[in-house]
């Protein structure tokens, strides 16, 4: 039995995160390349998100905890 050599495409596959000015390149969790930017490279990120030393961040709207829960109620609903 012989092997034959075969290229697959994996593009949709491939994720890449942002380490010490470079985009590295993962095939799940193995390292497989890297992209590296040139100096004052910008991100255009969309709407609520941010990019800051090496990280990227969404802006979401969270409850605000300091208000008082009912925690005692039963299944109809009444606390």
């Amino acid at each position: 039995m012989t092997l034959n050599q075969q290229k697959l495409d994996i593009t949709d596959r491939v994720t890449g995160k942002i380490e010490n000015g470079r985009i590295q390149l993962y095939l799940e969790n193995e390292p497989i390349g890297k992209i590296n930017l040139p100096e004052g490279v910008q991100l255009e990120l969309g709407h609520h998100f941010v990019s800051e030393q090496n990280r990227i961040y969404q802006h979401v709207s969270v409850p605000d905890q300091s208000e008082p829960r009912y925690t005692d109620c039963d299944e109809g609903g009444w606390c």
